[in-house]
């Protein structure tokens, strides 16, 4: 049976219009949804091993509101295989079973000393640090992909507008895509901060360049756990990362919750 089949049979009433895909920090979303039935991703051909901790690898599909989504909790990371369209299956179905939006979410390491940990930012742009891209191999023109307002300028719009509605600082900048898995030097901190990123991290920029090619619309945010390296004396580690972002967890969701609901979707 083909994965899409497995999904409309496992869910034969939902037409999901929007896609998250949770990082860490993110996973309490799944919290708010209705009427959720879970599917392991070890049952859908073509979708990742969880490998890191905090990414769950689970396919989630209910509600947000009204709004029918489909949210992966988890993704892959490039360092994990080396590869870096480990998440390409996963997109082709959603956009296959009616997905026209992809909201993206991480946790990131902040290069500004005015966005501290248990911040949030919007993703304005991003630079791709290590100039791999998950479109390698492909074929046809729609392979060059405009990557101009890869990030939705109207989802950005709106998303602004519900943190303001809520009283929730929403911080706006450039995420810079590391490919990891170590941490990153001192000295690439300083030199990020001269080409003009905003934040750190190692997912999101493949999954953004596929959803692109698909024709997705994307927005998405970062959740701030840390300092960059030399810019505080604390010791980074992933398990300092998943702690940062557990503690900021329910504030975070709360907020993504209300910006998916309340998306306008194509007809």
């Amino acid at each position: 049976m083909k994965t899409i089949d497995t999904i409309r049979q496992r869910a034969p009433h939902l037409q999901p219009r929007i896609a998250v895909v949770l990082g860490s920090g993110w996973g309490s979303l799944t919290d708010h949804l209705t009427n959720a039935i879970q599917i392991p991703y070890p049952e859908l051909a073509g979708f990742p091993q969880a490998g890191v901790a905090g990414h769950g690898g689970i396919l989630w599909l209910g509600n947000l509101g009204a709004q029918p989504v489909a949210v992966l909790s988890g993704r892959q990371h490039g360092y994990e295989t080396g590869a870096v369209d480990g998440m390409a299956e996963p997109l082709r179905v959603l956009k296959n079973l009616g997905c026209h939006t992809l909201v993206q979410t991480n946790a990131a390491g902040s290069l500004r000393p005015d966005m501290p940990p248990q911040s949030l930012m919007l993703l304005s742009d991003h630079i791709n640090l290590p100039q791999r891209s998950p479109l390698v191999g492909s074929t046809g023109s729609e392979r060059f992909v405009n990557m101009v307002d890869a990030y939705d300028p109207a989802l950005r719009a709106h998303a602004r507008q519900v943190a303001q509605a809520q009283g929730a600082t929403l911080f706006e900048g450039v995420y810079a895509w590391a490919f990891g898995p170590q941490f990153e030097t001192p000295a690439e901190i300083r030199m990020l901060r001269l080409q003009g990123a905003d934040a750190v991290g190692m997912s999101t920029v493949p999954e953004t360049i596929l959803a692109r090619h698909l024709g997705l619309r994307v927005l998405a945010l970062s959740f701030i756990t840390n300092l960059g390296a030399g810019m505080s004396p604390e010791k980074l580690s992933h398990a300092h990362t998943l702690q940062q972002a557990q503690l900021g967890s329910l504030a975070a969701s709360r907020l993504l919750a209300d910006i998916v609901a309340s998306i306008d979707t194509p007809s």
